[in-house]
């Protein structure tokens, strides 16, 4: 069992990952969510959840560390960054779920309160940008190109087909394909 101490540092806890990426080892995940969920659940209870959901989304987190341990990646992120992506992830998830939505105090009904976020949360965003950045130059050019012209520039499909002089049936496989290894490339690495 480790230290406090030892539990605190960033190599400890990339090494229970690592543990139970390659071992399942049971004794790693007990230290590993003890250590982090209650982490999760204070974050997600300061980003605003209710304590119940921030609890759910702390075991929810877990459950999927256990499951995703082998794609962590000690190179790319430590395992507190790598398990605060995936418990923000779900929060995300959950508020699409649930379509909760906090209305104004007095104001009219297409008037939302905008939350600033938090530190963390700016830099899993830069993050997760840098991963999409990355996946759509690992796409051929025409699949990037045709992403770009349907996401970023939200093109309808019909409008791709003219511009690029293509059948509407091949913009649209075109799409489902550069979609479809995006997802595998971005699922690599939460």
């Amino acid at each position: 069992m480790l230290s406090d101490r030892e539990l605190l540092s960033r190599e400890a806890i990339n090494r229970l990952v690592l543990a139970i990426a390659t071992r399942q080892d049971r004794q790693a995940f007990a230290e590993l969510f003890n250590f982090a969920a209650p982490r999760i659940k204070a974050f997600m209870m300061r980003s605003g959840s209710p304590p119940e959901l921030a609890e759910e989304i702390a075991q929810e987190a877990m459950l999927l560390v256990w499951r995703k341990a082998s794609y962590f990646d000690p190179a790319r992120a430590g395992a507190m960054t790598w398990i605060f992506t995936i418990a923000r992830n779900l929060r995300i998830d959950f508020q699409r779920k649930t379509k909760t939505v906090k209305q104004a105090p007095g104001g009219e009904p297409d008037e939302y309160q905008v939350s600033e976020p938090t530190p963390e949360e700016i830099l899993v965003a830069r993050g997760d940008e840098e991963r999409v950045r990355a996946a759509l130059q690992a796409l051929s050019s025409e699949q990037e190109e045709i992403i770009r012209l349907s996401f970023f520039r939200d093109r309808p499909h019909s409008e791709i087909a003219k511009e690029l002089d293509l059948p509407l049936g091949t913009v649209k496989s075109r799409i489902r394909r550069a979609l479809g290894r995006l997802r595998d490339m971005l699922e690599e690495t939460p």
